[in-house]
Order: C-alpha cells, then structure tokens, then sequence
C-alpha cells in the first residue's frame, strides 16, 4: 500500500508561502489538494503557475519531513518523498538538486516555524525566568503539533549530513544566545554567569527531547516542565530559586 499524502490546509499553505498571492488563490489551492487526496489535478490551469510551482515545493518539503519521521534520513530516497508529497520527479528537480538540498530545505522551514513561535510565545513575559517557561512551554508544543518537524530537527539532523549538523548547531546557539543575553540585563551578574551555562540549559534540554522522541514517548512531554524550569535556572539563581521555579510550576 502507497504511503498516505501529506495535507497542506490553506493556514498551512498561508503561513507557508507568504502573502504573494490573493488569500482566494491561496484557498482554492488547498481546496484543490483536499479534493484530490493531496495532489494537483493533472493539467491545472485555475490557477497561477508560479502560486502551483510555489505550493509543489511546500508539499515536497512536508514530504521530505514525512519521509523522514516515517524512514530516517539515511534509509528514505528521493521516491520516498514524491510519494508523500504527491510530486513528479521532474518536479523535485526542478526546486531541488538531489535528496540533501531538499532535506535542508525543509531542516531551515522547520526551524524557522520553531523559531518564530518560541520568539513569540516568549515575548510575552516580564521576568526572564517567565519568558523562558513560556518558551520551554511553546516548544513542547510543537513537538506535539508537528511531530514530523519535530523529529527531523532534534533527531534526524544528527544522522543526516555536515550540513545539517552545522544547522542544528547554529539552532541550538541560537537559543543559547538568546537565553544568556536575557539572564545577563536582567540579574546583572556578568562575572558569575558561566560563558557555557545557557549552552548547557539547551543541549540538556535538547538531549532530552531526543530521547523521548527517539523511544515515541512524547505523551507526557509537558509533565516534564518543573524539572526543566529547575534544571533551566539552577545555574544562573541557585538552588532556592530553583526550588521555588519548580514549587510554581508544579
């Protein structure tokens, strides 16, 4: 039996692509792909070439990340993914030069949607301390929303190729970065924040999420908030403030 086609929704395809077309093109393109179990109709003329071009590639790269939860990196092929996507081949080469460019492709989409939710979700706290739980809070989140995305990133990337290993890494420093630069204006206790303590915070709490989502074992994901908001603030405010992150949390 074929593997079933990834859906794109018209939020998905919105978000996805932009706001270069009118909101009904972008509509009746997704209506189009619900209608025919996530594939074009052969021979579309409804709507505009380059809006189709642009939604064929955003099915190849939900492709590419279906593939990737369903097969791993290294055992998924370029078939693997038309399949999922509903894509000729032609087309894949038309948007990507081989299996990689098109994994990293969708590695730097779902990256950036992880981004733009933690930044947004975190935006909204006064305290460092709130706008890290809010943070740790929105990325369990979207591991639960987009599983595949999910696995790709945390999972996947660490067995895929250098490239993407050097995306992870530039990922995982990003929201070092961004944890120290807030901890430092806000306790102003540069001399006794260690230069790797955020870096810490992240690839613990990065190692992890790659356990439980290697083992399939995300039901409980945001149960594990205390120990994270503990372990998350231990290095910068000690162990009674700490203490007191995990009391509020729990």
């Amino acid at each position: 039996m074929p593997p079933e086609r990834v859906q794109l929704s018209r939020e998905m395809l919105a978000a996805a692509i932009g706001d270069s077309w009118p909101a009904n093109d972008v509509s009746a393109a997704a209506e189009l792909l619900a209608g025919s179990e996530g594939q074009f109709p052969s021979g579309i003329r409804s709507l505009p070439s380059d809006l189709v071009s642009a939604v064929q590639r955003e099915r190849l790269l939900a492709g590419m990340l279906r593939a990737c939860a369903q097969l791993g990196y290294r055992e998924l092929t370029v078939q693997d993914v038309l399949e999922r996507a509903g894509v000729s081949r032609p087309t894949f080469y038309e948007h990507f030069e081989n299996k990689e460019d098109c994994f990293l492709a969708a590695f730097d989409a779902a990256a950036g949607r992880l981004r733009d939710r933690i930044e947004a979700a975190a935006g909204a706290g006064e305290r460092w301390r709130d706008r890290l739980r809010m943070a740790v809070e929105e990325l369990l989140r979207f591991v639960d929303a987009e599983p595949d995305a999910a696995r790709t990133l945390i999972v996947e990337a660490r067995a895929s190729c250098p490239a993407a290993l050097d995306r992870r890494d530039e990922l995982l420093d990003h929201f070092a970065a961004c944890i120290d630069t807030q901890v430092r204006a806000e306790l102003d206790t540069e001399a006794t924040i260690s230069p790797i303590a955020a870096a810490g915070v992240v690839g613990g709490v990065e190692s992890l999420l790659y356990d439980r989502i290697n083992r399939e074992d995300t039901a409980d994901l945001p149960a594990l908030i205390p120990s994270l908001m503990y372990f998350a603030v231990l290095p910068f405010e000690g162990h009674e403030a700490a203490s007191a992150e995990l009391a509020a949390a729990s």
